[in-house]
């Protein structure tokens, strides 16, 4: 299991990249403490595995284009392929989670085979972006103690991938159980999904540069009004907000990496004079870029 300390995306996409991710077998466990993660939280992303977590301590929100849901300690879920996400810090000082990362075929085995079409791509091809479970439920609780158990299973023990593929099976066609009837998708929430990606990618490339609405609004072929409401409904945010959030990030990294000065970082990073970058800063996670680095910088000595 790896510790997961920030999330690596595709150049040009929103696409995570997974380490480790190999085609023989396509799975990884992570262990994420948000508290370690650049501004308590990770960005906007999307992959084409399956996500199935386990909220081991604390409170963490999941959102999705569809909304957002807290998860407290004893809770878990599926975020389904190709979805959307991201997760930030709740009401506590930390929240771990360990997840299993996945492609379907592990469980499915050939495209189109019976496994395939009665138990995954019902799952898989639905319009479900997110599946919760709550420890309050009985048959749902049954599923969460065996979700915490399967982290425990060796890597390095004979039989390991075998016993990992058992133990997702049993977890996937009981969280199926759980679920019940999953309504396909529709092609408009489909082609909504792909605007925001292309929209988002094209910010995390051009971020350092002057972007207005309109040039958003243009990319997807839509208006200024369209690209508002687009942003509100898959992201819950506005386009500006979202720049601002991208901007913030990349300098966030930048402090933890190097020693650049902090206004270089503030240009480089599309927000301008050192005094405004230092305001945002301060309202968007309390305190200096100065102090910030000092902070992430200590903790790696």
């Amino acid at each position: 299991m790896r510790d997961i300390y920030g999330v690596n995306l595709y150049t040009g996409t929103r696409e995570e990249r997974l380490p480790d991710f190999s085609f023989d077998f396509p799975y990884i466990a992570s262990r994420v403490n948000l508290n370690e993660m650049p501004g308590r939280e990770t960005p906007w992303h999307w992959h084409k595995a399956i996500e199935l977590f386990y909220v081991e301590k604390g409170y963490l929100t999941y959102c999705t284009p569809g909304g957002e849901t807290m998860f407290q300690a004893g809770m878990g879920g599926l975020v389904n392929t190709g979805v959307l996400h991201r997760t930030y810090l709740g009401p506590s000082a930390e929240a771990l989670a360990f997840l299993h990362i996945f492609d379907p075929s592990i469980l499915a085995g050939q495209p189109g085979s019976r496994i395939d079409q009665k138990y995954i791509a019902p799952v898989v091809s639905s319009g479900a972006e997110i599946i919760v479970l709550r420890p309050e439920d009985a048959a749902q609780s049954a599923v969460l103690e065996n979700l915490r158990k399967s982290f425990r299973e060796e890597e390095q023990a004979f039989g390991y991938e075998i016993r990992l593929r058992s133990v997702l099976s049993t977890i996937w066609v009981d969280i199926l159980a759980c679920a019940g009837s999953l309504a396909e998708s529709s092609a408009t929430q489909r082609q909504t999904n792909e605007k925001i990606k292309t929209i988002m990618a094209y910010v995390h490339e051009h971020y350092a540069e002057r972007i207005a609405v309109g040039d958003l609004a243009a990319i997807c072929f839509s208006s200024e009004r369209e690209c508002f409401r687009l942003f509100q409904n898959c992201l819950h945010t506005t386009p500006v907000a979202y720049l601002r959030s991208v901007r913030l990030q990349a300098a966030c990294r930048l402090l933890e990496e190097g020693r650049m000065p902090v206004t270089e970082i503030g240009q480089l990073c599309g927000l301008g004079s050192s005094s405004y970058f230092g305001k945002v800063f301060r309202e968007a996670f309390g305190c200096t870029p100065q102090s910030y680095r000092k902070k992430w910088q200590d903790r790696n000595r």
